[in-house]
């Protein structure tokens, strides 16, 4: 014979079916509501995001992208797999050789170190972006005029960098272009014919 002391469930817990669902249902909803957990980092809250993809915008050449990536994809990746922007190469992929140079702000930086979602909210250029309505920027066609680059691997970074550097230093001195252009190598080396084409982009005021 059944047991008539035996309770089900919902009544041991004092819960209804239904109401557990709808309990059920807030607590999913929460998440969504509340944003990504946080950890405690230097004594602050830092969100978490991932591992899965997560909704990025980024500022690219002016233009805005929206992308969904997971929180480990360089700049780079995002760069050249997501958006077909492959002007910045892959070649160390350790922030050594300078040929994944982009601007962040205006500020060289190296897009293989630096995480896509970090560049969130930041005012990203491009090699892309130096060539105007069919027309090389006056940098690009001193690379062109003085031969300074061979297998061009290195030549879009250096590129961004040489643009970077006259933009801070309009009139350099041949140490000052020795020693702005030191984060950047060249496996050809090229360096006589790049700093030939960073000397004749200051005196056209590239």
């Amino acid at each position: 014979m059944p047991n008539d002391d035996a309770k089900k469930p919902d009544e041991l817990s004092g819960v209804s079916r239904r109401e557990f669902l709808k309990i059920s249902s807030i607590s999913v909803a929460v998440p969504l509501v509340t944003g990504p957990p946080t950890v405690m980092a230097a004594g602050e809250e830092v969100p978490v995001y991932g591992p899965g993809k997560v909704p990025i915008e980024l500022s690219i050449n002016g233009k805005k992208s929206r992308l969904e990536l997971e929180p480990r994809v360089t700049l780079l990746d995002a760069l050249r797999d997501e958006l077909d922007l492959t002007g910045a190469k892959r070649v160390c992929d350790r922030g050594e050789c300078g040929a994944c140079t982009v601007l962040i702000d205006n500020k060289t930086a190296y897009a293989c170190s630096i995480l896509a979602i970090e560049a969130q909210g930041r005012q990203i250029t491009t090699v892309e972006s130096l060539m105007q309505g069919g027309k090389l920027h006056p940098i690009q066609q001193a690379f062109v005029d003085h031969d300074a680059s061979q297998c061009g691997f290195c030549t879009p970074g250096f590129v961004v960098s040489c643009k970077a550097f006259l933009d801070k230093y309009p009139h350099p001195s041949a140490e000052d272009i020795r020693r702005g252009l030191s984060g950047n190598l060249c496996r050809c080396g090229t360096y006589a014919g790049i700093r030939e084409a960073v000397t004749q982009g200051a005196r056209k005021g590239a």
